[in-house]
């Protein structure tokens, strides 16, 4: 009996160590994911077609406007300005999956042509994530860093979103935890900290407010782990609408 019972140890052991590890199948899943975009970042890696025909179709601001563009990835994409900002003529230009690569070919018609007054940028976690290819940390932060020199130049100010934390406290979270380490999470957004207290930029820190005491997304806010729920987004609203009119108040 004692022999059977050490067999099935083992046999168990030898099973586990055979299954890959939750990292290794985000990794694997996220790798699958980004050969099934090939055809779409060799042919329209920054997705400019999106927002071409609203684009064209939303009319120049009115006088006395305070036209803001909310520029982003799924979070911005899904999360709906004239609900949670009524009355406020705020227009959403996020694109889910995106990185700051492909958001920084697309600045210009999505940011700059719109002539907002302000830009909140949020954007970073898929880019550590690895959506579109690898990239290090310092590339990331010269991607956002020439987003705010080109919207400076355009007398657009600018809010800088920190990167909003992650958490795997349900199964569908896992994935996107294990390919968003917390320390890059802290480097980006200390970086950005540090961008915008030295270039008139106002830094947004949704990160300190979303976090729990563990380090990760408090699990009430993001279902998945990643993406704010409609408690996630109420929460983040006052603290965008305060980063605003900082940021509106600064550039006159």
């Amino acid at each position: 009996m004692k022999a059977l019972i050490c067999l099935i140890c083992i046999l168990a052991m030898n099973t586990a160590a055979q299954q890959p590890s939750t990292s290794e199948t985000a990794a694997q899943k996220l790798e699958t994911w980004k050969q099934s975009r090939a055809s779409l970042y060799m042919n329209e890696f920054g997705e400019l077609g999106r927002y071409r025909d609203a684009n064209s179709k939303l009319p120049s601001p009115a006088p006395g406007e305070k036209r803001v563009v909310f520029f982003g990835d799924s979070i911005t994409d899904s999360w709906e300005l004239a609900k949670y900002f009524p009355g406020k003529p705020y227009v959403n230009r996020g694109i889910s999956a995106q990185t700051t690569s492909q958001m920084l070919v697309r600045f210009r018609q999505d940011v700059i042509d719109l002539k907002p007054k302000a830009v909140v940028i949020l954007a970073g976690t898929n880019d550590i994530a690895g959506n579109s290819g690898p990239i290090a940390l310092p590339d990331i932060e010269a991607n956002l860093a020439s987003m705010a020199e080109l919207a400076r130049v355009h007398h657009i100010a600018v809010v800088f979103s920190s990167v909003t934390p992650v958490h795997n406290f349900t199964e569908e979270s896992k994935e996107f935890f294990a390919t968003r380490p917390q320390a890059q999470i802290l480097e980006l957004n200390e970086w950005m900290k540090k961008y915008c207290a030295e270039s008139q930029c106002v830094f947004l820190n949704y990160f300190a407010a979303m976090v729990d005491k563990q380090g990760m997304m408090k699990r009430e806010l993001a279902d998945d782990g990643l993406h704010p729920n409609p408690a996630g987004y109420a929460l983040m609203v006052p603290l965008a609408s305060s980063a605003i009119e900082k940021a509106l108040a600064e550039q006159k």
